[in-house]
């Protein structure tokens, strides 16, 4: 996995983890539910990568 990668796929965590918290804050469930969904992209980009990284 390039290094690229590997920094937007943690910042695309880190976007998530920021927008669930401040929609627990707000008590907004929109942001929650983003924010959420945000994580698991970076999470499944990481994953695909570390396949891919596996086969070379």
């Amino acid at each position: 996995m390039g290094l690229d990668d590997k920094i937007k796929n943690a910042t695309e965590k880190v976007v998530g983890k920021a927008k669930e918290a401040y929609g627990d804050a707000t008590d907004n469930e929109r942001l929650q539910a983003e924010g959420q969904a945000e994580q698991s992209k970076g999470n499944l980009k990481d994953a695909g990568e570390n396949v891919k990284d596996a086969f070379k």
